[in-house]
């Protein structure tokens, strides 16, 4: 059973008025116009839609609750959480390739496959990988037993194919003159290319001030 406060992030006493914040947030978040149309925010707008609907309107949320309340008490809360399988069909592929996932938990009542959000304890998943961060692509499959408190985890990486070296290259040079998400360490987001000058400048400097002070 879906737990939509999970999907919004709210406690389950969270009030109206919280319910409709978090929704005007999220929704504006992961609203496929403003995200290309990617089915990843495609799905998470759909889930926060189903979530919004349910939740808004009273009566349909106090039936809901009994039901998963009633979900709750039937589930075997005193076995952990279990990965029994986490797989793909390739686990070296070119942007836009086709990948497809299949995963089946046990013993979990929250289930996630990141970065796509909240999925059903067992299934499939069909996507297109768009952007590598480093040359890899992280999924991680997360299985929760909430009344226990615990949590099971197993990842998949797959890394960037090229059909040859010159595109390899290519992919290298852009990726060291892209600008980088600013850090404590790089507070104006410099490109990789940059940092790796003033690192090497840096270094320069100190070797000739220990030269001298050694002559």
């Amino acid at each position: 059973m879906k737990d939509y406060y999970y999907f919004l992030g709210i406690s389950q006493d969270a009030s109206e008025e919280d319910i409709k914040k978090v929704y005007r947030k999220l929704s504006l978040k992961y609203h496929p116009d403003k995200n290309e149309n990617d089915d990843f925010f495609a799905d998470r707008f759909r889930e926060i839609q189903e979530a919004y609907e349910t939740l808004s309107d009273p009566a349909r949320r106090k039936a809901y609750d009994q039901n998963l309340e009633s979900h709750q008490k039937s589930f075997r809360y005193n076995i952990p959480p279990a990965i029994k399988t986490f797989t793909a069909n390739k686990i070296h592929a070119k942007k836009g390739e086709e990948i497809i996932i299949s995963w089946q938990t046990s013993n979990a009542d929250v289930v996630k496959v990141l970065p796509f959000g909240l999925e059903k304890p067992y299934g499939e998943r069909i996507f297109k990988i768009t952007e590598f961060k480093d040359g890899k692509f992280q999924l991680l499959l997360h299985a929760t037993n909430s009344l226990l408190h615990k949590t099971v985890v197993q990842g998949i990486t797959i890394t960037e194919a090229f059909d040859n070296d010159t595109e390899k290259f290519k992919n290298t040079v852009e990726e060291m003159f892209k600008p980088q998400p600013r850090t404590v360490a790089n507070r104006y987001g410099q490109p990789k290319i940059v940092m790796l000058i003033w690192g090497i400048i840096l270094l320069i400097i100190a070797a000739y001030v220990l030269f001298n002070n050694l002559i």
